[in-house]
């Protein structure tokens, strides 16, 4: 590994210096100049990194780690002024764009192209710095959490990873473009730059720091689960360990085995009766008949031994009214004085019937049954059925709404 990172970086110095006149160029001009002469050397900076352009359609422009480092190395006070604190970076942008409306005021357009110059140049830095602030979290994930050993290790970079997306969206919240755009005004080359430029850049960024966040909490949610497992799994082991006479006893004489041995699917899938089912009647006719009462087996014993019975006279029995009858046609009189359907349950209630709800509905339906017919088309009797919750296609009435045609 370290040979691959040596002799990477033998390549990456040594194209650097072969090309010193033409990264020179481009950190004093702040744009580096394509030309036919110079197009086989653009092509190598840019596929090393070097060069980059922060929008399809912008100039090439050094890449931040390297403008920095010429930074540091030059000594250069004039362009080391981008902070990472977005919020001072803001307060730069702000005040050369000032400078430069305030030149371009005056007429004096040498000093305003070098005040834009040096604003695009800051525009440029800060677009860099927050694209790499987002790669950095990216480099984070796929590479901090598989150098730490334990889970322990994980979460608290985890933790840090988390911490640094909320700064940064924090500090995304500062970008506040009605303002830049008041700045800008009218000037062209000002909106382009403070409103179109970093408003894109500010998208993607946003929309990147919602994935990187989503995966973190994700990644947070497996360790805590393996967390959870290990700790368990270690405390067995240690009773065990104090315990040496410990056995596990079968779990399948408890009435609740544990979750964590009742792994196994459920044999047999759950199902319903289906009466309607014509091809299983014999099989239901028969299930039907092995049903045995109590009363009819103690019959069909008393028969068995040829016990002595008699048959005698049956007691006269009658039905009594008990003013149900009344009270149903009570209900359908006030079906007829009302202009819209009556609810059989809402009349016993209202009236504080002492009837049981299924022997009214079967009154009400019994009443209208036995009307003559031309009776029966003076009046729309409309059921609320309900479906059986076990016999799928059976259905039971709820409730019985009778109306005057």
């Amino acid at each position: 590994m370290s040979d691959h990172l040596h002799d990477a970086g033998k390549r990456f110095l040594s194209l650097l210096s072969r090309h010193s006149g033409l990264v020179m160029d481009t950190y004093l001009a702040g744009t580096a100049e394509v030309t036919p002469d110079n197009a086989k050397a653009v092509d190598k900076l840019v596929q090393n990194g070097i060069l980059k352009r922060s929008e399809p359609n912008e100039p090439l422009r050094l890449a931040r780690p390297v403008r920095q480092l010429l930074e540091d190395a030059l000594k250069d006070e004039r362009n080391r002024q981008v902070d990472a604190n977005v919020g001072s970076a803001l307060a730069t942008l702000k005040t050369l764009a000032g400078h430069y409306k305030e030149a371009l005021h005056l007429h004096d357009y040498p000093a305003a192209d070098v005040h834009l110059q040096e604003l695009q140049e800051q525009v440029f830095g800060l677009k860099e710095s927050l694209r790499y602030s987002t790669r950095s979290l990216w480099s984070r994930i796929n590479n901090e959490f598989g150098y730490v050993g334990t889970i322990e290790a994980k979460i608290r970079e985890n933790r840090l990873a988390q911490d640094q997306v909320i700064e940064l969206l924090a500090s995304l919240e500062l970008f506040r473009f009605d303002e830049l755009a008041e700045l800008a005004g009218d000037a062209r080359e000002l909106r382009r730059l403070l409103v179109v430029g970093l408003q894109h850049t500010l998208v993607d960024c946003t929309q990147e720091m919602a994935v990187v966040q989503s995966r973190l909490l994700a990644l947070l949610g497996r360790f805590r689960e393996i967390q959870g497992r290990t700790r368990l799994l270690k405390g067995f082991l240690l009773h065990c360990e104090q315990h040496p006479d410990y056995k596990v006893g079968p779990h399948l004489e408890r009435v609740q085995v544990p979750s964590l041995f009742n792994q196994a699917d459920a044999l047999l899938a759950t199902a319903s009766v289906d009466v309607t089912q014509g091809d299983e009647e014999h099989t239901l006719l028969q299930l039907v008949s092995q049903i045995r009462r109590p009363e009819r087996e103690a019959a069909d014993a008393r028969l068995a031994h040829g016990e002595a019975f008699e048959l005698g006279q049956v007691a006269d029995y009658t039905l009594s009214d008990d003013g149900l009858k009344q009270d149903v046609d009570r209900f359908y009189c006030a079906a007829i004085d009302r202009a819209e359907p009556l609810s059989a349950l809402q009349y016993l209630q209202q009236q504080s019937l002492g009837w049981p709800e299924e022997a009214w509905l079967y009154q009400v339906i019994g009443a209208f049954d036995s009307l003559p017919k031309e009776q029966q088309d003076c009046f729309a009797l409309d059921p609320t059925l309900q479906d059986h919750p076990v016999f799928s296609g059976n259905k039971y009435i709820e409730d019985v709404r009778v109306a005057l045609r």
